[in-house]
């Protein structure tokens, strides 16, 4: 009788496994652009190569699909090829034996479906239709196209205030972004081909905390234009479109509700995150392009307030950027309950210096976002005695940054995962007892690809509460705005890609009460998309230039290196304090991780497109 031996991977094996993560890493780091009829056959050939052979539907399915989008590729389709591609990727859906097969034909037709036009041009034209603008992958994945890979350079340069030059052209809150950007540049960043993408907000907040930006003089603005500009909101859209159309030789007046600029940013993100004194360097620098403020002023038709048609009379264009400063209610029993309150009720009590009393209070905070997460760390930070997140779907699925996830579960908050809220029990007092939840179970992927819930087939959990803080999301202000005849569309301003209103000529609008919710970096990037095109729309087409320039590359190997991390104070500490909770980068950590850049704007097909924007 033989006998059985403990199986181990062999060298063969483990080269597999190593060229899967290699590979792996190379579909992370796939900039946009690509061709996705190409990009799709690359992964069906992948897809082909896993198959066991067994199966017909895989081992000749598959190898047909291939030869039938290689034709496409190749310029020799036409229209029927499309049907046949179709057809013989739904009998490979319905008879193939193994997810590969399945799941591979599956992919074929989500393409037929989300880019059928590529196709049809590959077919009609013989080339893709896909151009990118940038084809750096950092710069492109940026809402406000900053030059990345140039103040990367600049900053391993030890030239923080140039660094800050660079960013300020397209981009006028390098401090905020530097602290609490969620830096979309990363995710397609070329060094994840080799190890891990560059620490890129890192390398932002070296530069401000080096030449802050207050300290930084704003570039030379044009000659005047004469002309107007009425902006409503004082938030990062808003301030944004101020200074760029300051710069641009227009005059820009912002009218505020509150008694504080900074919107959001001010009265929606804990100091810890990021401190009113940094918020303040960003707004100074703006402000000193001579932008004029008018602060507690709100757009209205009551007594005291500016109407909508006395902007229309005096200016010569208006830009909305009122931003999503409402809150929004769950709709259980309840909800009014005294110790009910919402996100945006608890922030802006913290942004105003006036923070609720949450001292040896049981908070739970219903929500899985950053504005989740915020509102649970600092409610730890107000004394509570403790605080719970519950979420009605699993730690995986929330939409904060997982850095924000763990930093609340670090400092004390506890995650009840699939824990879905029923209704809130009070007291005979009216005051908050408890938050019952039906508990849940992961179920099936809905389109987004998002697990779907359903309903656990057993009691209700009650979360003894003193406390509940919703954090579901934003609502906008619209009223004022509707009765000025002001399109509106599911709760936001309806407005053109270019911001323009289409039934209100020299009216634009941007930022979160556009889009609805959405990051700091976007809400930034609205209001230099608003500034430009209020300029056309005015008659000009200034430009706006940045005469830093630019290091050139190192050239030396590029061997694997571990990214840097920013450095955060120590949990038992930074729980105890609104102060400040990142420690930033060293001179020696920052010359590092700017040595990491590979230069995308130097080398490679970005070099060869032009991928740098110097103007815009």
């Amino acid at each position: 009788m033989s006998r059985l031996k403990i199986e181990t991977p062999d060298q063969a094996q483990l080269t597999v496994e190593r060229l899967y993560k290699d590979l792996e890493r190379h579909i992370i780091a796939s900039p946009p652009g690509l061709c996705p009829v190409d990009l799709q056959l690359s992964f069906l050939k992948v897809c082909h190569a896993q198959t066991c052979g067994k199966c017909v539907p895989c081992r000749v399915g598959l190898g047909q699909l291939q030869k039938l989008m290689e034709d496409v590729l190749e310029g020799r389709a036409t229209m029927k090829t499309l049907d046949l591609i179709e057809s013989t990727a739904n009998n490979i859906t319905d008879s193939a034996d193994c997810a590969i097969g399945f799941e591979a034909a599956h992919m074929v037709l989500a393409g037929l479906v989300g880019f059928r036009e590529d196709y049809i041009h590959h077919i009609k034209k013989g080339k893709c239709s896909v151009r990118a603008n940038h084809s750096i992958p950092c710069v492109a994945l940026c809402p406000a196209q900053v030059d990345i890979p140039g103040y990367v350079a600049l900053v391993g340069a030890g030239r923080y205030a140039d660094a800050v030059k660079l960013i300020r052209k397209d981009n006028p809150f390098p401090t905020a972004c530097a602290l609490i950007c969620e830096h979309p540049c990363e995710a397609r960043c070329r060094r994840s081909m080799i190890d891990a993408p560059v620490n890129i907000r890192g390398m932002k907040r070296k530069a401000v905390d080096e030449a802050p930006a207050n300290t930084v003089p704003v570039p030379e603005k044009a000659a005047s234009t004469g002309k107007k500009v009425a902006i409503i909101g004082g938030g990062p859209s808003g301030l944004s479109a101020a200074y760029y159309l300051e710069l641009m030789g227009h005059h820009a007046v912002i009218f505020e509700e509150k008694a504080k600029l900074g919107g959001m940013l001010r009265y929606g993100i804990p100091n810890y995150r990021f401190p009113r004194v940094r918020l303040q360097e960003d707004i100074d620098a703006i402000l000193s392009t001579g932008a004029e403020v008018h602060l507690n002023s709100r757009i209205g038709n009551a007594p005291g307030e500016i109407s909508f048609d006395e902007l229309r009379a005096k200016y010569d264009a208006i830009y909305i950027a009122i931003g999503a400063h409402t809150d929004k209610k769950i709709g259980i029993e309840g909800e009014d309950s005294h110790g009910v309150m919402s996100a945006v009720e608890m922030l802006r009590a913290i942004g105003d210096e006036n923070p609720p009393d949450f001292k040896d209070k049981n908070v739970v905070v219903i929500g899985g976002g950053n504005v989740a997460m915020d509102c649970t760390r600092s409610a730890i930070r107000l004394g509570a005695k403790k605080v719970v997140i519950a979420y009605r779907r699993r730690q995986d699925d929330m939409t904060a940054l997982p850095e924000e996830i763990e930093g609340a579960i670090a400092e004390g908050a506890e995650l009840y995962g699939l824990q879905s809220p029923h209704h809130i029990e009070a007291d005979e007092n009216g005051n908050v007892a408890a938050l019952w939840a039906e508990p849940q179970i992961i179920g099936p992927i809905d389109a987004w690809g998002r697990a779907r819930t359903i309903r656990k087939k057993v009691d209700l959990e009650r979360i003894p509460a003193d406390i509940i803080v919703v954090a579901i999301g934003q609502g906008i202000e619209i009223a004022p705005f509707e009765e000025a005849g002001i399109k509106i569309k599911k709760g936001t301003i309806s407005a053109l890609a270019s911001s323009e209103l289409a039934n209100n000529e020299g009216v634009f609008a941007g930022g979160d009460c556009v889009t609805g919710p959405a990051t700091v970096i976007r809400a930034i990037a609205a209001g230099k998309v608003a500034a430009a095109n209020i300029d056309e729309y005015l008659g000009f087409q200034h430009v706006i230039t940045c005469d830093v320039n630019i290091p050139e590359p190192i050239i030396d190997d590029k061997r694997p290196c571990g990214r840097i991390q920013i450095a955060l104070e120590e949990t038992g500490k930074r729980k105890k304090t609104f102060e400040p909770i990142e420690c930033g980068l060293t001179d020696q950590e920052a010359c590092q991780e700017a040595g990491r850049c590979l230069r995308c704007d130097k080398f490679g097909i970005s070099a060869l497109k032009g991928g740098r924007t110097t103007k815009w």
